[in-house]
């Protein structure tokens, strides 16, 4: 028997908005974010540590950067910004872009302090795979990161993707050899983990100081188990 033929899928990512209920995801815009992402990321150096670009020396630098950046359509950067606030708290890509093959990777992350470790963050990653799954059709959602960047790869491990393995110098990263951790996320586990993103994302998941009644572990084993 001939096995089924995969189609494409539906091609780069447009400009437009991606809403949530703590944060929206814009495309970068220089000019509207770059004062806000400034404020935001501003003598926090190591957040830089495992890019391959920065620290910004100041905000005139950050903003050049960010020009350059607003301009590419691989990787296509998405400002995260927050509800609450109106302001912009932190910069994810969609990168690696291959419609042929229906393959997509997030990253190119940075969210400053205000971001990390909120509902918003995880919102914000969910946002990423809903658009690539959803709707652009895509098969396979990658996460890479340094190796030795353990709190990504605790990220990657919370998010619902799986680890693949280590590509050893994989790349040169300000001179130096990086190792790459590779993890992968399935158009065939979307639904069960974007079942469990939604089910952790619910405001009545959330006590009245907004800690996490359940943690999203929880719901992804329970998602599992249904399948």
């Amino acid at each position: 028997m001939n096995a089924p033929v995969i189609g494409p899928a539906r091609g780069l990512p447009p400009r437009r908005e991606h809403e949530g209920r703590t944060v929206v995801l814009a495309p970068l815009d220089a000019r509207r974010h770059a004062a806000d992402l400034w404020a935001a990321v501003a003598g926090h150096d190591s957040l830089w540590d495992y890019m391959a670009y920065g620290p910004f020396a100041d905000a005139e630098a950050f903003g050049l950067w960010l020009e350059g950046r607003a301009e590419l359509s691989d990787p296509f950067y998405f400002t995260v910004i927050d509800r609450g606030t109106g302001r912009a708290v932190g910069l994810a890509t969609l990168m690696e872009i291959r419609p042929a093959h229906g393959v997509v990777e997030v990253g190119n992350i940075v969210f400053s302090p205000a971001l990390q470790r909120t509902p918003a963050a995880t919102e914000a990653i969910y946002l990423l795979a809903k658009h690539a799954f959803d709707d652009l059709g895509y098969r396979r959602f990658e996460w890479k990161c340094n190796a030795a960047n353990a709190a990504s790869r605790r990220a990657a491990e919370r998010f619902g993707f799986t680890f693949e393995g280590i590509f050893r110098q994989h790349m040169i990263v300000k001179g130096k050899n990086r190792d790459t951790a590779w993890f992968a996320m399935l158009d065939r586990e979307w639904p069960a983990r974007k079942a469990a993103f939604e089910g952790w994302l619910s405001p009545d998941n959330f006590d009245a100081a907004e800690r996490q009644r359940v943690p999203l572990a929880a719901f992804q084993k329970k998602s599992q188990a249904t399948i």
